[in-house]
């Protein structure tokens, strides 16, 4: 059997465990987790084996298989061993803490392949921290636990490997994940390409709004930045490097909308499901929070596209590219998608889980794709689609499977050795418990623990580590795990490691370092959006109608402020001068105070209103 009929194999294996148990609800939870992660695994190692195209791909295969075996021992023995583990205090003695090596090792393993390094040597920083953190000295040291209390905590319960965020991964993200993929394989991504090109084609640089549209779009359903960029990066990049815009500029426009994407509702990210659970809140409670700061987001990418577009003069997308809206909204195009939104609606009206209104949205898209389709496509055309589609959730289901394992070990051994709480106190400590500076500090040590890291484990591990020492200065729960999900967010565009910006450069084929440049002048409000949302609590809905009016107020004076700031737009035609007015109307919306809001608005009208008529005449040039 060649590896890519394996692949396929075990891609619908997975996927149609995961339509199995939306619709019936899952198994028991350590069973339901244990039966996902070894389908991820023998998965994982199909996708991406030891040593292709090495001379030494036989010891490759060996060692793949030698994984998966264990890794399907390990993962049967729970299975096995389910009622005992859950009803008595299991007790590690040599054939679990072997299993657990091999389990560990395997995801591990798995994790370096996909992701890199960085994330599976923080999960072993973890592991060695909890065996040997009791010869540390000063505040990081703890009491100490041996390799069997380790192995009881990791692999004999429900706080280790198999704890919160795999349960989480194992259903409701899952279910996702082959919801939107599905959704991408029957016309709903060309449809999302071809609307983004209906609305911004025509506008000041055209083919930059393009981008932006259609990369939230996608980045809302695959919930990974760096994904989204080598999915719509590559149509959209040379659509703006062939209309001669500047390299780094067209990089970075797909970089920042594609991260945007994972925080724009209704679809956001797998993080949002991991908030959700953490803070013991529904979901469309998320979704709610979220609106204001994600429009904030786009609004602000859109006005610095258009700001730079106008100063540079950069051409719209051809008249005959621009599809017809009578294509666009075509019956057979758009059933699916209404279909697939629609029953995921109505399973959440009806209160389904999420994982069920999931289930719910996928007969939907099921439905109406082959009743559109059936006629106009060949049966072998509409079966491989949806078989292709299965097989690209696999493929997503891998990496955040692995990820929320390896992220669910750490995080238990954060918690048993306490340093998370340490590390909290330590912080607070240090910003001489000021509200201002803990955020500050949080925001950049966010912006450092995710580089290199997928958004959704980034973000877990923030959580952990970070998120109560915001809540021990005041901040409301909700506000400071939204805080650290978007800090999260936006490292992969923050130099000096930003892999969204690296993927879309190798697009352009252009260095890196202008595209970094431009894309934090582009994601710019993003890095203020998140103060916003510890200011006001509006930006998540919250105190009333007039609240949620101020944070709208200040979030779209930002909006128009940073992006004028950055694009050198002129007030009085002296730069000094116009920095000055820009940064005071900065300060005046970062004060939490009505009278502050209203005082910028007057001096941004007024310098508008009043801006001399030679720059007038130079713009309208």
């Amino acid at each position: 059997m060649s590896l890519i009929k394996l692949q396929k194999i075990l891609a619908l294996l997975l996927g149609g465990f995961v339509f199995f148990t939306a619709a019936t609800g899952p198994f028991d939870s350590l069973i339901q987790r244990a039966m996902f992660l070894a389908l991820v695994v023998s998965l994982g190692f199909t996708l991406y084996p030891l040593g292709v195209d090495k001379n030494w791909r036989p010891i490759g295969i060996v060692i793949d298989i030698i994984l998966t075996a264990m890794t399907f021992v390990a993962c049967g023995f729970i299975v096995v061993n389910y009622e005992q583990i859950m009803t008595t205090l299991p007790w590690a003695k040599t054939t679990e803490i072997l299993l657990t090596i091999g389990l560990v090792g395997s995801v591990l393993e798995l994790g370096r392949r996909t992701v890199g390094l960085i994330f599976p040597i923080l999960v072993l920083i973890g592991i060695a921290y909890a065996l040997f953190g009791n010869l540390l000295p000063g505040a990081l040291r703890h009491r100490g636990f041996d390799i069997d209390f380790v192995t009881e905590t990791i692999f004999l319960g429900d706080l280790g490997i198999w704890g919160m965020l795999t349960g989480i991964a194992a259903t409701i993200i899952a279910a996702f994940v082959l919801f939107g993929s599905l959704l991408l394989h029957s016309g709903g991504g060309q449809s999302f390409m071809d609307l983004a090109t209906k609305l911004g084609g025509k506008q000041p640089g055209g083919a930059a709004k393009i981008a932006t549209i259609v990369s939230g779009m996608f980045g809302m359903i695959s919930g990974s930045a760096v994904a989204n960029v080598a999915t719509t990066g590559n149509f959209t990049i040379p659509m703006m490097i062939r209309l001669r815009y500047p390299r780094a500029f067209a990089a970075a426009v797909e970089a920042v909308a594609s991260t945007g994407g994972q925080i724009a509702p209704p679809i956001m990210g797998a993080a949002a499901f991991v908030m959700a659970e953490i803070l013991g809140i529904s979901y469309t409670t998320i979704i709610f929070a979220a609106i204001i700061p994600a429009a904030l987001f786009y609004l602000s990418v859109f006005m610095t596209v258009h700001m730079v577009s106008i100063k540079q003069n950069l051409a719209v997308v051809p008249e005959d590219e621009i599809p017809a809206w009578h294509k666009i909204i075509a019956f057979r195009r758009i059933a699916p998608i209404i279909a697939a939104l629609g029953g995921l609606g109505f399973g959440i009206y009806l209160g389904r889980s999420i994982a069920t209104s999931a289930f719910y949205g996928i007969v939907g898209l099921l439905i109406a794709y082959l009743v559109t389709q059936f006629g106009q496509v060949s049966n072998k055309k509409l079966i491989s689609n949806l078989v292709e589609g299965i097989a690209d959730a696999g493929k997503g289901m891998v990496i955040i499977g692995v990820l929320l394992a390896g992220a669910q070990i750490l995080v238990s051994m954060i918690n048993l050795t306490g340093v998370g709480v340490a590390l909290s106190s330590f912080i607070v400590s240090f910003a001489g418990n000021s509200a201002i500076l803990v955020s500050v500090v949080v925001g950049l040590v966010c912006l450092i623990m995710g580089m290199g890291l997928p958004t959704t484990a980034a973000y877990v591990l923030v959580a952990a580590v970070l998120a109560p020492a915001m809540t021990i200065v005041g901040f409301d729960p909700l506000a400071t795990h939204l805080f650290v999900f978007y800090f999260a967010t936006i490292s992969v565009i923050t130099p000096p490691v930003c892999v969204a910006v690296f993927v879309a450069a190798g697009i352009a084929k252009t260095n890196w370092m202008p595209v970094a440049f431009e894309a934090v002048r582009l994601g710019a409000v993003t890095y203020t959006v998140p103060f916003l949302l510890l200011l006001y609590p509006g930006m998540t809905m919250q105190g009333g109608a007039l609240a949620i009016l101020e944070a709208v107020a200040a979030g779209l004076t930002l909006v128009i402020v940073i992006p004028a700031l950055l694009s050198g737009i002129e007030l009085t035609g002296r730069r000094l001068i116009d920095i000055g007015i820009y940064m005071l109307i900065i300060i005046l919306v970062l004060i939490p105070h009505p009278a502050t809001k209203l005082l910028a608005a007057i001096i941004l009208i007024a310098g508008w209103y009043f801006r001399p008529t030679k720059i007038l005449a130079k713009e309208n040039t």
